[in-house]
């Protein structure tokens, strides 16, 4: 029988690796160090397969595991290395599926543990996926869907399976299960082997739902849906009596509403722009780094709906962000698209990649604001993952823009319908070392109208299309939604309605907490990279330029205060050195590259300082601590380690909402230790023992701590203008608080040579206007004027102190 059935493993080892390719998630699974490879290692699978065993053998030899065909010797007694939890279904429907010996072996192994304590096995789970697509309703399901169904197949469907789907098996392995943890904890009696595999069946159902995705409903089926729902029931008879229309007119603009907004999923489409993307990464992009998922796969292995939502720099966010989700094993989520985005032929490719379309603006459209809110809530009830940008649209600066909440606002009236499904944020960083829209982006910052996109558009760009470097996604830390009422808002189930939508009072300060949250979240999980750093470097010189060798040295400075003292533990940080980073930066073209007698030398032409201040913003908030404590130490012979850290303390509140920064008073007073120390063991800080802080002697070494706290010099000197105007003026109406500042800012920007639009912008004016009032510098009179207060006298001493006399001097003029 033996002899039979390895006979039967080799005949089918050339199809299968013909037929087969795995997609192995994680692909670092061995490298993490979750696996004791000097320790026993068993696998459990769903099924007693050859095709599913000859490819996990596939998977297991790249990885470098032990082969799951081999027998595992303990003590003089051979186990099979892998436990199968159950059988096909026979071909024949009257016969029942045999067991497997599951049960005894995983029972056989715990007594081997109790019995003895050296023992120490692992057991992986390992999750086997045919295809990638969902169970589709039973009576839309064609052959393909009928191959997608693979519980438990029959060996003639299994051979379709292989033969059809073959080419995109996932294999997913989980974390190892310490047997003789589970020896020393639960016994090793049949009741725990039984609970060890029925845990593992549960464990491979969650992982295939969070690959596949729940089942399927197609466009005309979530029609009937939306149409049911008694919401949209009410706005249209509403809509009917106030237009004094036919009922039926109304259903059909209702309709027309619905096909314009409904994505048309198709499983193929993705699988086909899987391999268009792939290709075209592959050319675009050196790599793409993704940190942070397996947080993410728990996640969704929990039974999570999940919605992503990520900063918007570029078009291609679309397309990267759906294309690493699917590599790491995921279904791919349905995304919110602006409707602009709704033209032939892309509008109806991403309609088939699960993209659903959005008006810029509601227009007090009532009908199309319930049908829109609806189907996200379906969307939600179904299970399906969802993606949308807060930002509303795509940063033409750089930084993080403010949320809009709309899309946050009815995320949560979907919760207020009583969906019984636990909602999780997922913020997302994506960063690029080159975004293709830069250019546009300043034309449109300077006055130009936006063009709409349109085929022509995109086959402009794709003749541009060059090495962009690196692409990076990082996902942040996870907001689960639910508990984040509970904590804000406890009684908030109290206002549940599946009927009516509700709006109670505690909905927009609510929804206006999280959309800075998230965007805090997405902040703290930035990406240091090789453009953006020496964006910060060089624009923090006098002359945008910088040797060769100063450059190379700086980006390794800049790095080992990341390094030292980080922004937070979730920023990413190249490991290369300042001389590797900077030698991809002249391959990117991203600098002018002069060389004299003395050597080769860096510098920025004027399209380039703006491309690369684009970059800059993307990673200036992660800088500005270690640029503040500079500055203070570079404006002080000596200063007290207190006066330090009450002076970033008086600062950073009015830093905080304008770029999203994350700590509280407790964890910067904490990062201010690390930065000191950090300085300290450069050489570029000293400290007395009496606790005074001061910089170094050492003119080179001093240098560096002159370059850093010039990253900061704008955000001081806008500082510095808002509480200078606010003591000489006030009281002042705000708008012309605004104005004086706008103007002052336009003539530093030309004195100094700071070629920023987002330094003389109003609306940057405006927020920091909002956080002194907010902060208590500034309060408003009953005559609507903004008057100054005892406070603001303390902070304009400390920040004017942060610039320089020309700078204070053509202010205070």
């Amino acid at each position: 029988m033996l002899a039979l059935r390895s006979l039967f493993y080799l005949l089918l080892t050339l199809p299968i690796k013909i037929l087969v390719r795995c997609k192995i998630v994680p692909d670092d699974f061995v490298s993490s160090g979750s696996v004791k490879t000097d320790k026993p290692i068993f696998y459990v699978v769903r099924h007693q397969s050859a095709s599913d065993l000859l490819s996990l053998q596939k998977a297991c030899k790249k990885l470098g595991l032990p082969d799951p065909l081999e027998h595992v010797e303990i003590k003089g007694k051979k186990f099979n290395r892998t436990l199968c939890i159950d059988k096909p279904t026979p071909l024949l429907k009257w016969r029942k599926a045999g067991k497997t010996n599951a049960i005894e072996q995983g029972l056989s192994l715990l007594k081997q543990h109790q019995e003895d304590p050296s023992q120490e096995a692992q057991l992986i789970p390992v999750n086997l996926t045919w295809g990638r697509a969902p169970t589709i309703e039973k009576n839309n399901a064609n052959v393909g869907t009928i191959l997608a169904d693979q519980e438990s197949p029959t060996w003639l469907r299994k051979f379709f399976i292989v033969l059809f789907l073959g080419s995109h098996t996932l294999v997913r392995f989980s974390n190892p299960v310490s047997l003789r943890y589970m020896a020393d904890k639960h016994g090793s009696d049949e009741d725990t082997a039984h609970k060890l595999l029925r845990v593992a069946r549960f464990h491979f159902h969650r992982q295939t739902i969070a690959a596949t995705g729940p089942r399927l409903m197609d466009r005309e089926q979530m029609f009937t849906a939306l149409f049911a729902n008694p919401s949209i029931k009410r706005v249209i008879a509403d809509e009917a009596k106030a237009k004094n229309l036919p009922v039926e007119k109304v259903k059909k603009q209702a309709k027309d509403m619905m096909y314009e907004i409904s994505g048309d999923y198709r499983e193929s489409m993705i699988r086909v722009g899987e391999r268009m993307l792939g290709w075209l990464f592959n050319r675009l992009y050196n790599s793409i780094d993704v940190e942070n998922t397996s947080t993410l796969r728990q996640v969704a292995e929990d039974g999570h709906e999940i919605i992503y939502v990520p900063c918007h720099r570029s078009h291609m966010d679309y397309l990267l962000l759906t294309y690493v989700i699917y590599h790491q094993g995921l279904v791919t989520p349905r995304i919110a698209a602006g409707i602009n985005l709704n033209f032939w032929p892309a509008g109806p490719i991403f309609r088939k990649a699960g993209a659903f379309f959005i008006r810029r603006s509601f227009g007090g459209n009532r009908l199309y604001s319930a049908i829109f809110r609806e189907y996200l809530g379906l969307l939600f009830e179904r299970g399906y993952s969802v993606k949308y940008y807060t930002e509303g649209g795509r940063s033409r600066t750089g930084r993080l823009l403010s949320p809009k909440t709309g899309m946050l606002a009815m995320t949560i009236q979907s919760l207020l319908r009583g969906i019984d499904r636990p909602l999780t944020l997922v913020p997302v960083y994506i960063g690029y070392e080159h975004v293709m829209e830069v250019a546009t982006y300043h034309k449109e910052l300077s006055g130009s109208k936006k063009k709409n996109e349109s085929i022509l558009g995109v086959l402009g760009a794709i003749k541009k299309l060059r090495n962009y470097g690196k692409g990076f996604v990082n996902f942040g830390e996870p907001i689960h939604l639910n508990q984040y009422l509970n904590d804000k808002v406890p009684d908030w189930k109290d206002d549940i309605d599946p009927i009516d939508p509700q709006k109670p009072s505690w909905l927009t300060p609510t929804v206006n907490g999280l959309g800075d949250v998230l965007m805090t979240k997405i902040n703290k999980s930035a990406a240091l990279n090789t453009v953006s750093l020496a964006g910060l470097i060089l624009h923090a010189t006098d002359n945008q330029a910088l040797s060769q060798g100063e450059l190379e040295a700086q980006m390794d400075f800049f790095l080992s205060i990341a390094r030292l003292a980080p922004y937070s533990q979730h920023v990413t940080i190249p490991e290369e050195s300042g001389k590797t980073l900077v030698a991809q930066l002249i391959s990117l073209n991203k600098v002018t590259v002069d060389k004299d007698s003395l050597g080769a030398y860096l510098s920025l032409n004027e399209a380039a300082s703006l491309e690369m201040r684009y970059y800059r913003n993307n990673i200036l908030h992660t800088y500005l601590l270690p640029s503040l404590i500079c500055r203070l130490l570079g404006s002080h012979h000596k200063i007290s380690h207190d006066d330090i850290v009450q002076q970033v303390q008086l600062i950073w509140p009015l830093l905080r909402a304008e770029f999203f920064l994350w700590q509280d008073a407790e964890t910067l007073t904490t990062q201010v230790e690390e930065v000191l120390n950090a300085l300290a063991e450069k050489h570029i800080a000293k400290s007395t023992k009496a606790g005074f802080w001061s910089l170094t002697d050492d003119v080179n070494l001093k240098s560096h701590a002159t370059l850093m706290s010039d990253v900061i010099d704008e955000t001081v000197q806008r500082l510095v203008i808002v509480s200078q105007l606010t003591a000489r003026l006030a009281p002042i109406k705000k708008k012309t608080l605004e104005q004086n500042m706008v103007s002052i800012a336009k003539r530093l920007s030309v004195l100094n040579n700071i070629n920023a639009p987002e330094f003389v912008e109003p609306k940057a004016q405006t927020a920091l206007i909002n956080a002194m009032k907010d902060n208590g510098y500034i309060q408003v009179s009953d005559e609507n004027e903004l008057i100054a207060q005892p406070s603001l006298e303390g902070f304009k001493k400390v920040v004017s102190n942060l610039v320089s006399i020309d700078v204070l001097q053509s202010i205070t003029r």
